[in-house]
């Protein structure tokens, strides 16, 4: 595994990250979790990314990997980078979700119950509010980061315009945004399209990528269709039925690209993303070992030249499109 340097600061991050947005909540295999986090960190993956609603049900994938963290790393914490948000709805009332001190304060404060730590190292801000003042968003991470609850900041999926100023509020609080995560794949080239990688090499910031994958579209399950047992046909994924039929087309091109590059389609579109120089790493996520397995072998494929990444360009060009939930 190699391992980048997260913007200027003195954090490395694997290429590869694990991520438990799916395939970790109460719903999956907890055995198969566990296995799947043990090969992860053999093979060098040492950052797992959550946040509080991941599951299903919300709160569960924060449980499982605490326990598993407890059974199996408690002698490895100090070589592990664990990595929370908080943000998205994730309990009744009206102080369950977005941005105010009481949801986010709150939020982290159960997460470290719930992955039975004393901190975390990276605690970010899931999304912007639109109804709450950036300054009181901003003030609930550094009290993070004061407190000792987190060691780093980050934040994930904010526009440009937004990303500016919250980095900049948090620079004014004595508080460095260490990391920011937007959603980068062939099929969701918003980061770059708005400027957000630029700008983040800019002020030498670091990116830790979601959905590399498309969640799961740009893989070779879905070349020829939907699956019975892939994620778009789960009544309880984000993934629906309609988004794969939307992109089917341009799927099974970059899937007849790929092939001819001797190469799958998911081992090409991992180093898509992996070929920005603003990205720090990308997470994955994996159902088996044997995904995981897959996943990782990406970082051995061919390396993919000029002329792919300009076919690339005129399969899946870069358009206008809004950040994905998760």
């Amino acid at each position: 595994m190699n391992y980048r340097r997260c913007g200027d600061s003195g954090l490395l991050l694997p290429e590869i990250s694990l991520g438990f947005w799916h395939n970790f909540g109460h719903v999956d295999d907890f055995q198969e979790s566990r296995r799947i986090m043990r090969r992860a960190f053999d093979k060098g993956i040492t950052h797992f990314d959550l946040a509080n609603n991941y599951g299903p049900p919300a709160g569960s994938a924060e449980e499982n990997v605490g326990r598993i963290l407890a059974e199996d790393f408690a002698c490895h914490r100090d070589e592990l980078i664990i990595t929370t948000k908080a943000g998205h709805e994730m309990w009744q009332g009206p102080y369950g979700e977005w941005g105010s001190r009481k949801h986010i304060l709150a939020s982290l404060d159960q997460s470290l119950k719930r992955l039975r730590l004393p901190y975390v190292d990276v605690f970010y801000s899931h999304r912007p509010d639109p109804d709450t003042r950036l300054e009181e968003t901003m003030s609930a991470l550094a009290t993070a980061v004061n407190s000792g609850r987190a060691l780093y900041a980050g934040l994930s999926k904010y526009p440009l315009k937004k990303l500016r100023k919250a980095v900049k509020l948090l620079k004014e609080m004595g508080i460095r945004c260490l990391v920011y995560q937007p959603p980068y794949s062939i099929l969701n080239r918003w980061p770059e399209k708005e400027g957000i990688l630029d700008y983040l090499l800019e002020e030498k910031i670091g990116c830790v990528v979601f959905s590399p994958l498309a969640q799961g579209m740009l893989t070779p399950k879905y070349i020829g269709g939907i699956p019975a047992d892939s994620r778009a046909a789960r009544p309880e994924g984000f993934l629906q039925e309609d988004q794969v039929v939307a992109r089917q087309e341009e799927i099974r091109a970059l899937g007849d690209l790929a092939a001819a590059q001797g190469m799958s389609v998911n081992h090409m579109a991992i180093n898509f993303t992996l070929r920005h120089k603003a990205v720090t790493s990308a997470i994955i996520g994996a159902r088996t070992v044997a995904q995981l397995d897959d996943s990782l072998a990406a970082l051995d494929a061919p390396e993919i030249c000029d002329s792919i990444f300009e076919a690339i360009d005129n399969i899946a060009p870069m358009k206008k499109q809004k950040a994905a939930e998760g």
